[in-house]
């Protein structure tokens, strides 16, 4: 029997990814995609997962919620979140995605922080698209998701010798 990708049969390589090159792997995930689902924690305690788009700087992530929205409130209750970003999965050859384990930060605007977002957030394209002004962002709040732990996965990396599944901590 024939296969065309054989380095997806096990068994797998179990090597760590240099740092740098997880790095270099996860922000290029991040800025391929521009969607993610982000799963806050309900003021009972029930997980809500719901998708938003993001822009990233370097690991940090930025997303501009509706003001009022439940994502935004649940965020303000309790700072703890969780996203995921994913390629179509075609197939075992090339699954790839990261999870984000953080903590999400809400910049109010007029903020030096909030000013430095939203150079990063494409508010613009909304802008246009909604017929706002394109000569000043929303006055809204942003949101920026800082990671603590970055989960990537990727199963082309067994074609290159390492795990499919890295693990990138802060230090």
């Amino acid at each position: 029997m024939s296969y065309p990708y054989p380095w997806v049969r096990p068994p797998w390589p179990d090597k760590k990814l240099p740092e740098e090159l997880l790095l270099a792997r996860i922000q290029e995930t991040l800025m391929m995609i521009n969607t993610c689902v982000l799963a806050t924690i309900l003021p009972n305690g029930d997980p809500a997962a719901s998708p938003i788009e993001y822009y990233s700087a370097g690991l940090d992530v930025y997303m501009l919620p509706d003001d009022g929205s439940p994502k935004l409130r649940y965020i303000q209750a309790g700072g703890n979140v969780s996203l995921a970003v994913h390629n179509n999965h075609n197939t075992w050859a090339h699954a790839r995605g990261v999870q984000y384990f953080g903590t999400a930060q809400v910049l109010e605007p007029g903020t030096a922080e909030w000013q430095q977002g939203m150079e990063v957030f494409r508010w613009r394209v909304w802008a246009e698209e909604l017929g706002w002004s394109l000569e000043q962002p929303p006055e809204q709040a942003l949101v920026k998701v800082v990671p603590n732990r970055i989960m990537y996965t990727d199963t082309w990396l067994w074609h290159e010798g390492y795990a499919a599944r890295q693990v990138w901590r802060r230090s």
